[in-house]
């Protein structure tokens, strides 16, 4: 499993660090916060271009899971999508899993714990299949931006719990949707994986 690496880059926004698995970065911003609660600058547009990070989101996604609920792991091929992933409320346990048969780093993983709290965001790019489950005692608040339109022809998806991916999930009675209980396995995926197709 994948821990954090390479050298950080410091905007007047943020922290980016580049990972293990070639193309996932982590944004911590910068939260300002005092007795009245804090404030927090989630993009922009000419700190994202400098540093190299995508710009053309084509959509903002929200979405709300209840404590132990498992989703993923999922992927979108056609067009190929892009996801930057942050909480607004709440916390998770994200996991990724690296799903490019020519990456030196295919079959790896890597997680991390994003909250409304501790100012992280996660670059996932095309190429990587996604998911999370809730930490906190109450709902959590996904928001994502994604870089191609949602096709719900060209998606697809991993086992969350295959052990040949090996994911640690912290999560003793998961509740998982039927769709993703029956996600391929991902010994069936390498066996025949999909082309990412550009916009």
């Amino acid at each position: 499993m994948s821990t954090d690496s390479g050298q950080s880059q410091r905007l007047n926004l943020m922290h980016i660090t580049p990972l293990d698995l070639h193309g996932l970065l982590l944004l911590e911003l910068d939260v300002h916060g005092d007795e009245r609660g804090f404030f927090v600058e989630r993009f922009n547009l000419d700190e994202f271009k400098a540093a190299g990070l995508p710009v053309d989101f084509v959509q903002d996604n929200h979405s709300r899971s209840q404590p132990g609920v498992v989703r993923g792991l999922h992927f979108q091929h056609t067009p190929a999508q892009g996801k930057l992933v942050g909480v607004t409320r709440g916390r998770i346990f994200d996991a990724v899993l690296d799903i490019r048969p020519d990456s030196a780093t295919f079959g790896q993983t890597y997680v991390t714990e994003l909250s409304d709290m501790n100012g992280r965001l996660l670059w996932v790019p095309p190429g990587f299949a996604h998911g999370f489950t809730v930490l906190s005692d109450d709902s959590a608040d996904l928001l994502y931006k994604v870089d191609a339109p949602y096709n719900p022809e060209g998606e697809g998806g991993i086992r969350w719990n295959d052990p040949d991916v090996g994911i640690e999930w912290p999560v003793s009675d998961p509740i998982v949707s039927a769709r993703d209980l029956e996600m391929p396995t991902f010994e069936s995926y390498r066996q025949s994986p999909v082309i990412f197709q550009a916009t």
